[in-house]
């Protein structure tokens, strides 16, 4: 069975077309930078036959990402027997996968602004699908899932109950499937049953990026809340704010809704901070021809640093004693220095990071710790596609759906 998995990042959308449950690909990319312009023009990076082609083009939305996409695979004469699409908020309508039907459909419908940067392209594109290819069977896999095993008091907020329970407010996590992954991974590596392993997981994307705690191989933490707009700095959104903040913005703004949701979810981050690109990568390439502290690119750097240290630290507290800390995703996974940083003077956690390794490390999966530090330093290219995939096929054999 050849499943067709997209995976809508904020300013990315990685596809995998996989035979199951072989787990053999076919063809797979990922287009770039789509959305905000940034220093780089946005591109589609195809892999087929072991050949990877870029496509430089004009990608303003994920629709039209997904459309060239579409575009790429028929070309090479590639169709799927069925789609497998990554919904980053579930809400409380959805803790598994769900294959998609009309009432499904419905449901999703209802949770669409509740990642505003992520499940409106999503459900944009299960319906183009629909659409296009109106036989296949399609599943949404959701990257809340994981984070179900956050404990209550964790997961709530100090608001009044009725309220809470009126709503169903609460921290809902983000990334899950990325997490659940690499730290299965990491635990493989590491020689310790998931059951024992405790780790922290740090997803840092070129758009979204969160850390998460894990105790025993369960989520117990995730930087990102209600919705993926708290926690840490990312691309465009603001993270972590004091609420009144947005009170002051609702005066501002008379009340406009649309406008403060644009301002925080699009419009802060690294590109409000920094003024000139939404991809940390440019600030860094830019960091060393800074004349001095106060010059955007350094505080930039500094404040986006500072937030994914703070949070490390309470999560080594909350997690510990904690096997391992993980780095995945393209930040994660490619950018040396952020690593470096982020684990610098963190000997009292057991945290000692090999910099020769760290520099030189240029194949995946590594081990960029010193020998005998207590807490191992990994990083792991994160595989959601691959995740997703197993959770499609799965989900369509449990419904008898599963083309012979």
């Amino acid at each position: 069975m050849n499943i067709l998995v997209c995976n809508c990042g904020s300013s990315s959308l990685k596809y995998r077309l996989l035979t199951m449950p072989e787990e053999n690909e076919i063809s797979a990319g990922e287009a770039q930078r789509i959305g905000p312009v940034t220093a780089e023009p946005a591109r589609i990076v195809h892999r087929e036959s072991g050949r990877e082609t870029v496509h430089t083009m004009d990608l303003p939305n994920h629709q039209k990402a997904f459309h060239e996409i579409l575009s790429l695979l028929e070309k090479g004469g590639k169709r799927p027997d069925a789609v497998g699409h990554r919904v980053v908020h579930g809400g409380r309508l959805f803790e598994q996968p769900a294959v998609i039907t009309p009432t499904v459909f419905g449901a999703l419908r209802q949770v669409r602004n509740l990642a505003p940067l992520h499940n409106p392209p999503a459900i944009d594109l299960i319906e183009e699908c629909q659409t296009r290819y109106p036989t296949l069977p399609q599943v949404a896999v959701f990257d809340t899932a994981f984070h179900t095993t956050i404990p209550e008091h964790a997961r709530q907020y100090a608001l009044p109950l009725d309220l809470v329970q009126e709503l169903n407010i609460r921290k809902y996590g983000f990334h899950g499937t990325s997490h659940q992954y690499v730290v299965e991974e990491a635990a493989k590596m590491a020689g310790i049953p998931m059951a024992d392993f405790n780790a922290v997981s740090c997803h840092l994307g070129s758009g979204g990026a969160s850390l998460c705690a894990i105790s025993k191989g369960r989520s117990i933490d995730n930087t990102m809340g209600y919705t993926p707009l708290q926690g840490l700095v990312m691309s465009t959104r603001c993270g972590d704010l004091d609420p009144a903040i947005v009170m002051k913005l609702l005066s501002l703004y008379s009340g406009d809704m649309d406008r403060i949701e644009d301002v925080l979810n699009r419009r802060s981050g690294v590109l409000g901070l920094s003024g000139a690109s939404a991809d940390i990568r440019d600030i860094l390439g830019n960091w060393d021809a800074a004349t001095s502290r106060d010059d955007p690119f350094q505080k930039t750097l500094q404040i986006y640093l500072w937030r994914i240290r703070k949070y490390l630290g309470a999560y080594l507290t909350l997690a510990g004693p904690v096997q391992a800390i993980i780095f995945t995703d393209t930040i994660g996974e490619s950018v040396s220095l952020v690593r470096s940083i982020v684990c610098a003077n963190q000997n009292y956690f057991g945290v000692c990071i090999d910099e020769k390794s760290n520099r030189e490390l240029n194949q995946l999966p590594g081990d960029i710790s010193q020998a005998g530090s207590p807490v191992r330093i990994l990083v792991i290219a994160t595989n959601e596609e691959l995740a997703i995939a197993r959770q499609v096929f799965r989900t369509l054999s449990l419904n008898n759906k599963v083309k012979q």
